[in-house]
């Protein structure tokens, strides 16, 4: 991350680099959400979705760098800036408020990008609410199935951290410290219990799945596995990033996401599903 990505990520709720928090309704509750206004050509909404122990921060670097519409990053229920509920919310329960949230905002057809937990959410949002999903685009998305236990996930989690940039330390930080370690820990338990490779062949919207090339808590082979169970599925590579891409690689996530997104029988560019 650069200095100006760092001042970015920790700007909220005060506005940044066009970016102004939110608080938005969701049913009987609300969540805080960074939102830019699309001031350039108007399309599709895109709807960032974070993973279980962090919060909108660690997205921004891919949200800022995002074109061609509005860019809305919610902190789901429970955490960053969001209402801190007694329950511990599941992949199925997370995207019912969001789907709650997206109607009332009228965020149909979205472009969704979701990283690590966030991606559970995001299939499970495509497959109940179709019409709220354009595209998916899954980058790191948990949990392959040959580390389904919540000691497998910690242990490839310890290996990634020794190839993440050090930089995202203090994100990190604030982000466990807003969700709380009980909330992070029943997340996580929440994460190795949903079965991804039975859900994602159920996923009808186009999907581009996307790894750290050095990200040790989604293997390669998990990720083309797991391409292979879309029915319009594709994958790629991000060079020199680990499983947070979208904090590190951010430029590099929002390009390949801008040209998978593109309207079918446009050019997507030589690397938008490499």
């Amino acid at each position: 991350m650069s200095p100006a990505e760092r001042r970015l990520v920790h700007a909220a709720p005060e506005p940044a680099r066009g970016f102004v928090s939110h608080r938005a309704r969701a049913g009987r509750s609300w969540l805080h959400v960074r939102v830019r206004a699309g001031a350039d050509d108007g399309g599709p909404p895109w709807v960032l979705v974070h993973g279980l122990a962090v919060s909108h921060r660690y997205l921004m670097p891919t949200a800022v760098a995002l074109t061609g519409g509005p860019v809305h990053v919610p902190d789901l229920t429970g955490f960053g800036l969001s209402p801190k509920p007694p329950q511990v919310l599941d992949a199925t329960e997370h995207a019912t408020v969001l789907a709650t949230w997206m109607d009332a905002e009228g965020l149909a057809g979205a472009r969704l990008i979701a990283n690590s937990f966030g991606c559970q959410v995001a299939v499970e949002l495509a497959i109940r609410r179709p019409d709220l999903t354009a595209t998916l685009v899954l980058v790191g998305p948990t949990a392959d199935p040959a580390a389904a236990t919540v000691g497998g996930q910690v242990r490839r989690l310890l290996r990634d951290l020794t190839a993440e940039d050090p930089r995202q330390i203090s994100t990190l930080v604030a982000d466990i410290r807003d969700a709380g370690p009980r909330r992070v820990l029943g997340t996580l338990r929440h994460c190795v219990r949903h079965r991804m490779e039975q859900r994602l062949p159920l996923v009808r919207a186009p999907t581009l799945l996307l790894r750290g090339e050095y990200d040790s808590i989604v293997p390669r082979t998990w990720l083309r596995q797991a391409a292979a169970l879309v029915p319009d599925g594709s994958y790629g590579e991000v060079p020199r990033a680990a499983h947070n891409a979208v904090t590190t690689a951010g430029g590099d996530v929002a390009a390949r996401a801008s040209a998978f997104c593109r309207p079918r029988g446009t050019s997507t560019g030589p690397d938008a599903g490499r």
